[in-house]
């Protein structure tokens, strides 16, 4: 039963390989973001009934309508986010600066000189629609099960020999020779998971009812950018119209180590049969890219049966996503109880890597909006959005649904419900004020977020080797700004502050284990928004 230092590096055939899972589905909505130009942001961004903005281009389309000039602008973003992770004992806090360009875009107002339809317009924008930059640790203090116990139990129970998963056999690649779950090979041929003999699996994990210690450390980068054109037109100055065509590009990266350490482990006999205790730790490296890019149509209307008075509504089709997707993993075992000559290194490494494509769509949105003129100083506007995420799809490449995939999307995720209020206030001709609200309530159902759902993470084939999930909760952001104007030039500045909470989870729990460490993440977000333009 002798395992020896075991890298395994290979790449999987898409045809054989699938490992998308709902969490990764959902890992790519950017569901609790708001970005656009200053303006847009410092009013909460509820702008579905006022059009007027470069960014109402990838938001409501008939707000290109409502343009009667032509306008260039861009807009710069700073963004100070600070994260803390809470464990039991424990609250670590990490920071990073980002700077971004969150629009670039033209619209093009052209007089038609016509009664019933006096303009048309059309224009083009760019807009950085989310950013997943999140950085995050966590210490747990007192640690009461472990992740090589929940592996050991669902190896055993699916009846998976060491022979399966011996990585070390001349000629033979576990990964490739059988559909054992990936983590359970790499686990089995680090040290993790141990059998009682070289054809039993009655596997047994770290955990010996002695608590321990661990750690986490994530890091997630990547962004989803749009590129919108639009064309619009109004109709006697009171019905403003507008279709617009989205290609999206997207980039995800989420890396995350995790380590466990015990004083009482259960470990290997020094014969290499059956078990004993020592000291040992066990540290899972797990990385993974996905990244691709799509499309969708976007329709909207806003009305103004008075001039103090608008209704906007717009539909967006979900984004249809081509997407690659590639996976690594890496094990280390450290050991040490005093017994010489079984284990060939203290340090054992296990590596995995895997590449398929797929295709994914995003929920459909659908908001709703009003907005009123007072006084010709002032402007109050109120959204609504609604955004199913519990109607995500995910597919093959051949376009086959994964109907197990979208069956845990059902139980995991529910509709999201957003709610955008916003202000603004003429002081001078040249001078105006704004502010806004924000709120984003968790698309996660009530029976996932209080644990009574098993969350899969391996996807159809047990091919991802990261356990770790995290679960999105309410989001918040307040919302305030500034603007000048001279003549065609026009500067906006604006402060958004963003308040986020999620859980993170080591692992979910099985019949064989409880469930794993949790963290409270609480996301603080500071922006700087500054946009320039000129009208012409």
């Amino acid at each position: 039963m002798k395992r020896t230092l075991i890298i395994a590096a290979l790449t999987a055939i898409p045809a054989a390989m699938s490992a998308q899972t709902a969490l990764d589905a959902y890992s790519l909505s950017g569901s609790n973001q708001l970005r656009g130009t200053a303006r847009f942001m410092s009013m909460g961004g509820a702008f579905t009934a006022l059009g007027g903005d470069l960014t109402t281009l990838g938001q409501n389309p008939a707000g290109i309508g409502v343009y009667r000039y032509s306008e260039v602008g861009a807009t710069l973003d700073i963004n100070f986010q600070s994260v803390t992770a809470n464990t039991p004992g424990s609250s670590l806090n990490s920071t990073q600066t980002k700077a971004y360009c969150n629009n670039v875009g033209y619209i093009g107002a052209v007089n038609l000189h016509n009664s019933v339809m006096p303009f048309f317009q059309w224009g083009a924008t760019y807009g950085r629609k989310a950013s997943f930059d999140r950085v995050y640790s966590g210490d747990i203090t007192s640690l009461n099960t472990s992740l090589t116990n929940y592996v050991a139990g669902f190896t055993g129970a699916e009846g998976w020999t060491p022979a399966d998963l011996n990585g070390y056999q001349s000629g033979y690649d576990p990964f490739q020779s059988t559909l054992a779950p990936w983590t359970s090979i790499l686990m089995y041929n680090a040290y993790g998971i141990n059998p009682s003999s070289d054809s039993s699996t009655d596997y047994r994990g770290l955990y010996n009812g002695t608590p321990g210690t661990g750690s986490f450390d994530v890091v997630e980068k990547g962004y989803v950018d749009e590129y919108n054109i639009n064309f619009g037109g109004n109709i006697m100055n009171m019905v403003y119209w507008g279709i617009g065509f989205g290609i999206e590009d997207i980039d995800y990266t989420n890396s995350t180590y995790y380590s466990e350490s015990f004083n009482k482990a259960c470990i290997s006999g020094s014969n290499g049969q059956g078990f004993d205790t020592g000291a040992a730790s066990l540290g899972l490296q797990s990385w993974k890219h996905l990244y691709g890019t799509g499309w969708n149509f976007k329709v909207g209307v806003i009305v103004k049966p008075i001039n103090e008075f608008r209704i906007g509504v717009a539909v967006h089709t979900p984004t249809y996503y081509n997407l690659n997707y590639q996976g690594w993993a890496q094990t280390q075992f450290d050991y040490s109880n005093g017994i010489n000559g079984y284990y060939p290194n203290t340090s054992t490494y296990g590596t995995s890597d895997d590449y398929f494509t797929w295709k994914y769509r995003t929920p459909w949105r659908l908001m709703v909006g009003a907005a009123g003129v007072i006084g010709q100083k002032g402007i109050i506007s109120v959204d609504y959005e609604y955004r199913p995420y519990d109607k995500m799809q995910v597919k093959d490449y051949n376009g086959n649904s994964y109907t197990d995939v979208e069956g845990d999307i059902a139980t995991y995720y529910k509709a999201q419900n957003i709610l955008r209020l916003g202000a603004e206030y003429r002081l001078t001709p040249n001078w105006s004020l704004r502010a806004g609200y924000s709120y984003m309530s968790s698309p996660v159902t009530t029976e996932t977020r209080d644990g009574y759902q098993a969350i899969y993470t391996s996807g159809p084939d047990d091919t991802e080797t990261q356990p770790s999930y995290s679960f999105d909760g309410d989001t918040q952001f307040v919302t305030a700004g500034i603007g000048f104007h001279i003549g065609a030039f026009y500067a906006d500045a604006a402060y958004v502050w963003r308040h986020a909470t999620s859980s993170w989870h080591a692992f979910t729990p099985n019949d064989y284990t409880a469930a794993g460490p949790e963290a409270s993440i609480t996301d603080n977000q500071s922006n700087i928004v500054l946009s320039v333009g000129f009208k012409f």
